[in-house]
C-alpha cells in the first residue's frame, strides 16, 4: 500500500518460479500517475557518452538518469512497478545487475523487468538503455 488508496500488489504466483530481484506480476489500483519514462541511456548532463565500453558505468550512468527524471515527477526508485532493459549482445549482464544491485540495496517487493539483448542501440557507445514504468498517489 503507498498512500491511503493506492493499492500496489507484488505477486509471485505459487504457479511460476519464484524469481530472484524481481515479481512476476505487479498490480496498481485507486487513484495514482502513471509514469513512463522512456529510454535512459549512459550521456550525462553534458551530453557526452560516460563509460564508454563499459557496461558497470553505463549502467551506473543510466540509473542516476532515471533517478533524475523520477525526481521530476515527485517519484523514487521505488515507485517503479516495471523496468525494460536493452542490453547490446555480447556485454556479460551480471556487471549491470551489480551496479542495479547496489542501487536498488534490497528494498522489498522488486518491480517486474524484462531484459533484451540487441544487435544496437541509437548510439554505436551505447551498451544499455533502461525504460521504466512508476506510479505515485494523485
Amino acid at each position: 500500500m503507498i498512500g491511503d488508496f493506492l493499492k500496489v500488489e507484488h505477486v509471485n504466483p505459487e504457479a511460476l518460479r519464484k524469481p530472484r530481484g524481481y515479481t512476476q506480476v505487479v498490480a496498481v489500483s485507486g487513484p495514482h500517475k502513471t509514469i513512463y519514462i522512456g529510454e535512459q541511456d549512459a550521456v550525462n548532463e553534458k551530453g557526452e557518452t560516460v563509460g564508454k565500453g563499459n557496461l558497470k558505468l553505463q549502467t551506473a550512468q543510466v540509473l542516476s538518469n532515471l533517478e533524475r527524471a523520477l525526481e521530476a515527477v515527485d517519484a523514487k526508485l521505488e515507485n517503479v512497478v516495471k523496468w525494460t532493459v536493452y542490453i547490446v549482445a555480447g556485454q556479460n549482464p551480471q556487471e549491470g545487475f551489480g551496479v542495479f544491485s547496489e542501487k536498488w540495496q534490497n528494498k522489498q517487493n522488486p518491480p517486474a523487468i524484462t531484459v533484451v539483448f540487441v544487435a544496437a542501440l541509437g548510439n554505436p557507445e551505447w551498451l544499455v538503455e533502461i525504460e521504466a514504468v512508476a506510479v505515485i498517489p494523485e
